[in-house]
């Protein structure tokens, strides 16, 4: 397995680990997500243009 794709599993279980669905980070609202999701948005870029 490449670096590649064991980070791209890491920031999918944290993209899902951060969905404001707990009481107490409802007040979050999408926030951390958000930026989990540009940051995988970037990787799979990075992927697919081969230069990560």
């Amino acid at each position: 397995m490449s670096l590649g794709t064991l980070l791209v599993i890491v920031l999918i279980l944290m993209l899902i680990g951060v969905i404001p669905t707990w009481p107490h980070s409802q007040s979050w609202g999408y926030m951390p997500s958000g930026s989990l999701g540009l940051v995988l948005l970037i990787v799979v870029v990075l992927l697919v243009t081969g230069r990560l």
